[in-house]
């Protein structure tokens, strides 16, 4: 997707009427000097929900959930930062500016995106009728219907094949009349060599957006050297992260059922839709995603998790349950070994199931779901010592948005170790798991774990936590701040945090006074910081911003000189060097004392 100006994006973003954005979802009463209203993430009979309309911020007191109203947009709607953008400038009547053109006139981009999907879906049908009607492609035809995929599925997904000549295409297209440049943009061919095609003796896997449109392609290597899946890199049409395979061809099922079935890969989607379940998709490479969660939970309010059943799929399992979690999807978990006899070989996955045992076997296996806590407890009781058991659950009860939820989880972790619950929470608060496993994190039990090995301290807001959030959400102070005061003055590691962030945005921009801060937000990694600073903005901590930042200063600046001077005392009683030395380390101290002086007075 095309990205907006920065100078756009920061006029839309200080030019939005927050409290108007947030009244088209909710309604909102002004008491107090702030407006309320009653939080559309949980469910509460008195306001708690606060908008600040300056920072364009917006706080629950109830729920704790907080950001920006880009954010609120994005929460609300289940869509992309572009998009909330977009609706944004709706509202608004605030135009964006692509690095293209206009918001308001996207013909040369809409343009070039119209060619692309025209010519991916050329090549489409290309690469389906040299798997289906020629002899190069006999092999890799063969390759699948042995693995039980039968002719309606493989036009269905409309499967083709690569042909080993890496320069064919190029030439084909040539011949079709597209040019040099444009090819070259198309993602279809290598960089270092134009004409060399990206995907070659490769069985191909159109990857398609919700609307049917082809966006990019999966290969899977049949026979030679090199990895065995390749997708296409991301680019302005394509971000793996963000797609899911086989959505399109799913979609209408999952409107109609709510649920759909997660799988590992492509494979994997077409065996179940052999056997008859047309509800299943798969991410694309890489763990599942927020962004993949969210967009799903636009129509599903159940996925029924069906990944491999080996050590790797099982890690897998762990973080697509809290990440489902998280973003308010329930889960169940396909379990194969309770479907199959313990004494044959278990199947790996449903292409497995379906090349095996056949369709009707894979059919009957999903009906097999445990629900996602209970599949966990029942793998926490691997761990011999109670604490590392439940310390394994501790993950999942941090990806839960519901606090009743939480509660019962917790009342089932005490009867099945026989704790008690107060003992439970109390560890769950103290070890503080804010973060649940993302993609190239380690397996999640060691993970947790390790965490609470660590001892990870609960989060504590010193008195520099709070000058750098004042400084955060009001950064027109920032250069002013740097100019007397450094990083390693400050002894809060979170405070150093915030300053770095401050710093590689005044690097970048050399004009904080000109961004508004809810554009630093999204920049926090760490959630407690970030709700930190929602939290007492909304409180009115950081209020006289100018007043609170100064007497900071001046306390960090009186710190910084204390520290200096015992450090002379400690060398003026010891230092051996003569009288020299000692003259000039007491007219050093003196010159402290005299700007310890006037920090008092000021």
């Amino acid at each position: 997707m095309a990205r907006f100006t920065e100078a756009s994006k920061h006029a839309l973003i200080e030019g939005i009427d927050a409290i108007a954005v947030v009244q088209e979802y909710l309604r909102l009463e002004k008491k107090s000097g702030r407006y309320w209203g009653l939080c559309p993430f949980h469910h509460e009979k008195t306001p708690s929900f606060t908008v600040d309309p300056d920072k364009k911020t917006y706080y629950c007191f109830g729920c704790n959930k907080g950001g920006s109203i880009v954010g609120l947009v994005m929460d609300i709607e289940k869509v992309s930062f572009p998009e909330a953008m977009e609706t944004l400038s709706k509202l608004s009547g605030i135009p964006l500016i692509y690095e293209s053109g206009f918001y308001g006139e996207k013909k040369e981009l809409e343009k070039k995106t119209e060619e692309l999907t025209e010519l991916f879906k050329r090549v489409t049908t290309s690469f389906h009728h040299i798997l289906m009607k020629t002899r190069e492609g006999e092999k890799a035809k063969q390759y699948i219907m042995d693995r039980g995929i039968g002719i309606e599925t493989i036009e269905h997904f409309c499967l083709g094949f690569a042909p080993a000549d890496r320069y064919w295409l190029h030439k084909f297209l040539s011949e079709k009349g597209f040019s040099e440049e444009f090819l070259g943009h198309s993602g279809l061919f290598s960089r270092r060599f134009p004409k060399s095609a990206f995907f070659s003796n490769r069985l191909i896997f159109p990857i398609a957006d919700k609307n049917g449109k082809i966006i990019a392609f999966g290969g899977r290597l049949l026979e030679g050297e090199g990895p065995k899946y390749l997708n296409s890199s991301d680019s302005e049409l394509f971000k793996k992260g963000r797609t899911i395979f086989a959505l399109d061809s799913a979609l209408q099922e999952i409107r109609r059922t709510k649920e759909v079935y997660l799988t590992e890969g492509y494979m994997d989607v077409l065996a179940l839709y052999q056997g008859g379940i047309h509800n299943a998709v798969a991410p694309l490479g890489t763990a599942f995603t927020d962004d993949q969660a969210k967009l799903l939970h636009r129509w599903a309010e159940k996925v029924c998790i069906f990944l491999d059943n080996d050590e790797a799929g099982q890690t897998a399992v762990y973080k697509t349950i809290v990440c489902c979690k998280r973003n308010k999807l329930n889960c169940v978990i396909v379990d194969i070994g309770v479907y199959f006899d313990q004494k044959t070989e278990i199947p790996k996955d449903p292409a497995e199931i379906l090349q095996k045992f056949g369709p009707e076997a894979l059919k009957n296996c999903v009906k097999k779901c445990i629900f996602d806590f209970d599949f966990l407890l029942s793998r926490s009781r691997a761990f011999r010592e109670k604490s590392k058991a439940v310390a394994f659950l501790f993950p999942y009860l941090d990806a839960l948005v519901s606090e009743v939820e939480k509660d019962e989880c917790i009342k089932a972790i005490s009867e099945a170790f026989e704790l008690d619950r107060q003992s439970i929470w109390e560890d769950y608060k103290r070890t503080i798991v804010t973060k649940a496993p993302h993609e190239g994190s380690e397996h999640p039990v060691s993970t947790a774990l390790e965490i609470i090995k660590k001892g990870k301290r609960p989060f504590r807001a010193e008195y520099e936590l709070y000058l750098l959030g004042a400084v955060f959400v009001n950064p027109v102070f920032f250069k002013k701040f740097r100019s007397s005061i450094l990083p390693e003055d400050l002894e809060d590691a979170n405070a150093r945090e915030l300053y770095f962030i401050l710093e590689e945005w005044f690097r970048e921009n050399t004009a904080l006074e000109t961004i508004v801060s809810l554009e630093l937000l999204d920049h926090i990694q760490d959630k407690d910081i970030r709700d930190f600073i929602l939290r007492q903005e909304a409180l009115g901590s950081f209020a006289n911003p100018e007043k609170l930042i100064n007497d900071g200063m001046k306390k960090i600046s009186a710190k910084i000189l204390e520290k200096h001077r015992k450090n002379l005392i400690r060398e003026l009683r010891n230092t051996t060097e003569g009288i020299r030395r000692q003259t000039d380390l007491l007219a050093e101290k003196v010159y402290i004392d005299e700007e310890l002086s006037k920090l008092r007075c000021q």
